[in-house]
């Protein structure tokens, strides 16, 4: 079986071997893949491995051998499913890696919102503590989570592990999920619409898949119905954010701060609004990335291989039925 991976350096830059992939086949790894060349490093594979390179409806008709198709993460938008599932091509993903990773990051964002911790700590290194005529300073209002509202859209594994972590710093947990109606084993917690979340959380945290229905979710007036000052968070996909709507927002004064690891485009333009937005903080989609997590991204994609070696593919993502 001739295994290509077309993307396959943010996975392992280095420091997490294909080993378990290459003892499965014969692998070929390009760091990264052009659309232009796609078809072309993909032509006489029997599987072919994706993150973020696309695999559309036509570039799936063009490549007649290929039997299998590894999305190198949980989302895969990147590969047009149905078109896979007309020629019962399996698409398998791999759910739950980053779950710990992600969330941890959801925090690192919110406690620096709410703490501005690099900003006090680059006020001490200028001078300004020992300039200061008492023994303390703020420069920002510091805001505690205990008793604040996290409204949590998607509660698949993502979203019940940061509602787990909310509920252990003393948060109210707020849930939308139009198929889970789950309840975790804690309180205080309950489900709620869509609009109700965003008008009572003082902090939203996204966990949702990108899809037509959610593209542009949070717009300019779901950004209006939020509290005076909350807080916006986005670790899932760029597009779910209109953003200019939030860039406005924050300039406003109105969205109190955003963290945001995805953007709509990336690698992220230098035009995008949310560069110049106050009080927002962007990382370049790292969130995932730690090595714990990219080194079980790696184990499980060498499974769901030798599960359909063995004729019983594990991990596929269901064709959408509308």
């Amino acid at each position: 079986m001739r295994i290509v991976v077309l993307d396959g350096y943010t996975l392992n830059p280095g420091d997490n071997p294909w080993d378990a992939v290459a003892a499965l086949g014969e692998l070929t790894v390009h760091d990264r893949t052009p659309r232009e060349a796609i078809r072309e490093r993909a032509a006489g594979a029997h599987m072919v491995l994706t993150n973020k390179t696309p695999l559309d409806a036509d570039t799936i008709a063009a490549l007649p051998d290929l039997a299998y198709i590894g999305v190198l993460a949980t989302g895969y938008d990147v590969v047009d499913i149905r078109a896979a599932a007309a020629r019962s091509i399996p698409v398998c993903n791999v759910p739950g890696y980053g779950t710990e990773a992600v969330a941890q990051h959801v925090f690192a964002f919110l406690l620096e919102l709410c703490r501005r911790i690099a900003r006090h700590d680059a006020s001490v290194k200028v001078g300004n503590w020992s300039a200061n005529k008492d023994w303390c300073f703020w420069e920002t209002t510091q805001i505690e989570l205990t008793g604040k509202a996290m409204g949590i859209v998607g509660f698949g594994n993502m979203g019940k592990r940061v509602g787990q972590i909310a509920n252990a710093f003393g948060m109210k947990v707020l849930a939308y999920s139009p198929n889970t109606r789950t309840m975790p084993g804690y309180e205080p917690f309950a489900y709620v619409s869509l609009d109700e979340l965003f008008a009572r959380s003082d902090v939203v945290t996204l966990h949702c898949p990108l899809t037509d229905a959610t593209r542009g979710m949070v717009n300019r007036v779901r950004l209006a119905s939020m509290k005076q000052g909350a807080i916006l968070i986005n670790t899932a996909r760029g597009p779910l954010l209109d953003e200019a709507a939030v860039a406005a927002a924050l300039n406003d004064n109105h969205l109190g701060g955003l963290g945001v690891d995805v953007v709509a485009v990336e690698p992220i333009r230098p035009d995008n609004p949310l560069l110049t937005a106050k009080n927002c903080l962007i990382t370049p989609h790292l969130a995932w990335a730690t090595l714990t997590a990219r080194q079980t991204l790696m184990r499980v994609t060498a499974g769901n291989i030798r599960a359909f070696l063995a004729g019983a593919p594990t991990n596929v993502v269901k064709a959408p039925t509308v």
